[in-house]
């Protein structure tokens, strides 16, 4: 039978539940916002806490008999051409741990690119995974990391026999993109599956002028993040499956291992109201958001001291193979500024928020939800930034290392250095030492240092000179960076 994609099975359970007027004595417990603090519901709508019910004994029954978000679930995984969907309230961060607790156990391996995001790197020091590190593909030039290429992979699978399969990044987000068919070629003429962290790639089935998306290109799983460049509300994320390599109900056990059993409806209302949109108007919502993409593109390249990177910088031999265009990377550092320093005067003077920020560049999403007011603002900002950048007082450069000094050893797995007995020392008296925490500039929120890599001077200074140049470090356990925290003893 033919999916119905005028139909939203999430959405039409809870208008059911409203029109039946319910009265719950079960959670949550605000009673449909009755019970909630008078200025957070002012704050917040009161349609908030209406769409605010339990999955089971709630929107569904308590034995979830109406099956409505495996409904739900089935026309998400009908309109990605997936053989099965899974949604998920805990965000990709939650999605991407259990793609690779199917794949692999404790004390075995996975190819992995060295560009991953954070989550990756939290489920191997969970799942005790351990890591074979595949690196990305280093633009020296614009000290820049694409995804590793599907030969780079194809030489760590000859050379670590009994790995259990490789896990990459695509897009990443700087919007650059893996050769995916090529690598799912490789994995499945070793009968291995090929899982693809394509948090920033939710939107990429719905369009022919994007990427290639991991579906279509062979991938076993692909995790995404609908709340990324989609309409989901964030932590909206779903995981899709196909092919035997990985069977579904192992994936949904590691799922439950790890997911919440008190789910948000309100994420599964808009995970499946965005799939019902780009379903029914995906094609020409998305040719929309390209035109004002080409539009900002164009419009900053004219600029004096920026740089729009577009497919001749980011694609090539030995660079990325695709460019998602709607993630418009934009180099500010011929303004004579660091992007932390751009996206802060942007932020405070100009009321525009932008995404990732590095060392010289800012980078500005492009959705089907912008249109001609929002990126003429956009524009006219940056237009502003350029005319005032002369006057404003000089920051501290930061000391980016070339690729090779960039990569760190992996001396013990990420979980025995996280777990293992651990002493703080002077971030100056580091060097040589094996780390055991993380330290991730976010945005993008890949780490440069992870649990059981050697540190060496060269990453120090450039963790250190980027801190005093404004580089966001949320996750070592000292903000300042006056100290990191090491394996105790000597090695």
């Amino acid at each position: 039978m033919k999916a119905d994609h005028n139909r939203a099975p999430v959405l039409e359970a809870l208008a059911e539940y409203h029109r039946q007027g319910r009265t719950s004595f079960s959670p949550p417990g605000h009673k449909q916002a009755r019970g909630a603090d008078r200025a957070v519901r002012e704050i917040l709508g009161e349609a908030v806490f209406l769409g605010d019910v339990l999955a089971s004994g709630g929107l569904d029954d308590r034995l979830t008999r109406g099956q409505v978000l495996q409904r739900a679930e089935e026309l998400m995984a009908d309109v990605v051409h997936a053989d099965h969907t899974f949604f998920t309230t805990c965000g990709s961060s939650l999605s991407v741990k259990a793609a690779m607790l199917a794949v692999a156990g404790p004390q075995e391996r996975l190819l992995i690119g060295r560009d991953a995001h954070k989550s990756v790197v939290s489920g191997l020091i969970l799942a005790g995974i351990e890591p074979v590190w595949v690196e990305p593909q280093w633009d020296a030039e614009r000290h820049l990391a694409h995804p590793p290429s599907p030969a780079d992979f194809d030489r760590a699978f000859t050379e670590h026999p009994g790995v259990k399969g490789a896990l990459v990044t695509s897009p990443t987000p700087y919007g650059t993109c893996a050769d995916l068919r090529a690598l799912a070629e490789i994995c499945h003429g070793r009968s291995l599956p090929l899982i693809v962290d394509e948090a920033w790639g939710a939107h990429l089935p719905f369009h022919p002028d994007l990427p290639s998306w991991a579906m279509d290109a062979g991938a076993d799983i692909c995790v995404t993040s609908v709340h990324k460049m989609g309409s989901g509300l964030e932590q909206g994320s779903v995981f899709h499956l196909q092919g035997d390599l990985v069977p579904p109900h192992l994936l949904k056990m590691r799922s439950d291992l790890l997911g919440s059993t008190s789910p948000s409806v309100l994420i599964y209302a808009g995970l499946d109201g965005w799939r019902r949109q780009m379903a029914l108007h995906g094609k020409e919502l998305m040719g929309a958001a390209l035109a004002l993409a080409a539009r900002v593109r164009a419009s900053v390249e004219r600029l004096d001291g920026m740089h729009v990177n577009d497919r001749d910088d980011f694609c090539g031999a030995g660079l990325a193979h695709d460019l998602d265009p709607l993630i418009v990377t934009i180099e500010v550092d011929g303004l004579g500024m660091t992007g932390y320093r751009a996206a802060d005067w942007l932020r405070q003077y100009r009321s525009i928020d932008v995404h990732l920020t590095d060392h010289r560049r800012i980078g500005a999403q492009i959705t089907h939800g912008d249109d001609e007011e929002t990126v003429g603002e956009l524009i006219a900002a940056l237009e502003d930034l350029a005319a005032a950048a002369s006057g404003l007082r000089p920051v501290p450069g930061v000391k980016v290392p070339p690729p090779a000094e960039l990569h760190l050893e992996q001396v013990r797995t990420p979980r025995e250095a996280f777990f293992g007995p651990t002493e703080d020392v002077p971030t100056d008296r580091a060097a040589g030492r094996i780390a055991a925490e993380m330290i991730t500039p976010y945005p993008p929120g890949i780490p440069v240092v992870l649990p059981g890599e050697r540190l060496t001077e060269p990453v120090l200074r450039y963790l250190l000179t980027g801190r005093d140049a404004g580089m966001n470090l949320p996750d070592p356990s000292d903000p300042h960076l006056e100290t990191i925290r090491v394996t105790a003893g000597t090695e």
